[in-house]
C-alpha cells in the first residue's frame, strides 16, 4: 500500500518511490518478480492491462550507469522475461518497450531508471484515453500481478 499511497514525485533519494517499493511485500507493492540486481513491477498508472516496469534496485538515473557484468545482462533478462510471460498470460499481439531518460525526455521519475513494458493488441486505443482523459482496465491490478507472478516462477 506505501506505493499505492505515495502520491508525488520524489525530492531525494530518501523517498524515491523506486527505492521503497522493494521494502514491501511483493502483494502489496505490485513486484511481480525479483533478480539480484533488478525487479519487475507492475505500473501504478498503466496505458495497457500488464504494463509492467524493470527497475534496477540500486538508485540510479541513466542506463550508462548499470554495471555491464551484472546489472544490465540482468535488466535486459528481465525485459525479455517480462515480455514472453505477458503474452503468454496476456495473449499480447506486439509490446512497446522503453525508457525516458531526464525530466525533458518525459521521465516521470527521472531520478531512478526504469524500463516500462506496455503490452499492446490491435484495436487497443479508443476514444476513452484520448477524448476522455480516462483508461479502462479489465482487470484490477493486484489480480494482474498474481497472473504474472504465478507464470514468472514457473516458466
Amino acid at each position: 500500500m506505501a506505493y499505492i499511497k505515495g502520491a508525488g514525485r520524489p525530492t531525494g533519494d530518501h523517498d524515491c518511490p523506486f527505492c521503497t517499493i522493494p521494502t514491501s511485500q511483493d502483494s502489496e507493492a505490485l513486484i511481480v518478480a525479483r533478480g539480484a540486481h533488478v525487479y519487475a513491477v507492475l505500473n501504478l498508472f498503466p496505458y495497457n492491462a500488464g504494463h509492467l516496469m524493470i527497475v534496477p534496485f540500486r538508485h540510479i538515473a541513466d542506463y550508462t550507469e548499470l554495471e555491464r557484468s551484472r546489472e544490465l545482462p540482468e535488466f535486459s533478462d528481465f525485459t525479455q522475461h517480462a515480455m514472453t510471460v505477458i503474452r503468454r498470460v496476456s495473449g499480447a499481439q506486439g509490446f512497446n518497450v522503453g525508457m525516458n531518460q531526464g525530466v525533458v525526455a518525459g521521465a516521470g521519475i527521472a531520478a531512478h531508471l526504469h524500463q516500462h513494458v506496455v503490452p499492446r493488441w490491435g484495436g487497443d486505443t479508443n476514444f476513452m484515453p484520448v477524448v476522455g482523459l480516462t483508461r479502462v482496465l479489465p482487470q484490477l491490478l493486484n489480480e494482474t500481478r498474481q497472473l504474472l507472478a504465478d507464470c514468472w516462477a514457473t516458466d
